[in-house]
């Protein structure tokens, strides 16, 4: 599984030898490709017709370019936002909410997340091909599929300790900008241009994933309520910064204590673990029909609905299971 971080063209829409020299290497003579493209095809033609875009595809010939295109930016953050504002609307009817929940369209994003994450590991997983996994820049919608994809077909992924490695290396590490992705939250009344909820698309995905399968992931729903606190406000180093160069030169490591340090200490670690987890050495195909992608009411709805009988019952569960 590969990930592209720039559009596989020269400039002025000349031939990179470069990239198809690469991407030659990778494949045995007669072993195909996929090429999975997370623009729309129109959106890959336009950025052809001002100079980007992709190569024609006589120069990869052993690769097939699929495009399952995903949102980002601006449409991702609007509809975040409102959903949240459907989530803050005081006794709303039943009719009401559902109305504002289907407008918001954060569930659609969901299950298209999901959806292209899938077929990126069945490519992997049945097809035995190699997959290059391409967006616009290469540091969003590439990376969630590709963190996503992982956690699917990977169970050491699916432990604290590989989770944390999985983020460290797909999200942070990969130059997700956190920085300017995460700039305020979506109640906020100023928003920035390249203010985008991508991380958070990727948590609730993660969350849908733990919810089809209770007993495959080593972690529980705090710790992804943790991770999204404090990729928009913390006092960790982590998710500082837009990239390991900003990091390096603002000193980051030097200067601030990690988030990963502080979760794994033996007093902290406990919260976060799942205590039905059973390790699952297979591949987990999560559903992405209608009925199985659900609302992440825990993250939502986290601040009106009442959480005390939702902790007795997990505390429940941890001394149970414990005993």
């Amino acid at each position: 599984l590969l990930r592209s971080s720039q559009p596989l063209t020269g400039p002025n829409r000349r031939r990179c030898r470069e990239d198809e020299k690469l991407l030659g290497t990778i494949l045995d003579e007669g072993e195909r490709g996929f090429i999975l493209d997370t623009r729309s095809a129109q959106a890959a033609k336009q950025a052809r017709m001002s100079g980007g875009g992709t190569e024609p595809k006589s120069s990869y010939p052993q690769w097939r370019r699929l495009h399952r295109a995903l949102d980002r930016g601006r449409p991702l953050q609007e509809s975040f936002s409102r959903l949240v504002e459907a989530c803050g609307e005081p006794s709303p009817s039943m009719d009401r909410w559902l109305a504002r929940l289907e407008s918001s369209r954060w569930l659609s994003h969901v299950k298209a997340a999901l959806s292209t994450a899938c077929l990126a590991a069945q490519c992997l997983d049945r097809e035995d091909s190699k997959v290059l996994v391409h967006g616009a820049e290469g540091t969003d919608t590439t990376l969630l599929v590709t963190a996503l994809a992982q956690l699917i077909l990977d169970p050491s992924c699916r432990t604290l300790e590989g989770f944390q490695g999985l983020l460290e290396r797909e999200w942070i590490q990969a130059g997700h900008p956190f920085h300017l992705r995460c700039a305020r939250s979506a109640a906020s009344h100023a928003r920035g241009k390249q203010e985008a909820p991508l991380f958070l698309l990727f948590l609730d995905c993660v969350w849908q994933l733990s919810r089809q399968f209770p007993l495959s992931l080593e972690f529980g729903e705090q710790l992804l309520l943790s991770l999204f606190d404090n990729a928009y406000a913390s006092a960790y180093g982590t998710f500082l910064c837009n990239s390991e160069r900003e990091r390096s030169l603002c000193k980051v490591r030097e200067s601030t204590h990690s988030l990963w340090a502080w979760l794994n200490q033996p007093e902290e670690k406990h919260k976060y673990l799942n205590p039905l987890y059973s390790h699952n050495p297979l591949v987990i195909w999560p559903s992405v029909e209608p009925q199985s992608i659900q609302l992440w009411r825990g993250l939502f709805l986290r601040w009106i609905r009442p959480s005390q009988h939702l902790d007795e019952a997990w505390e429940e569960i941890q001394r149970l299971v414990e005993g």
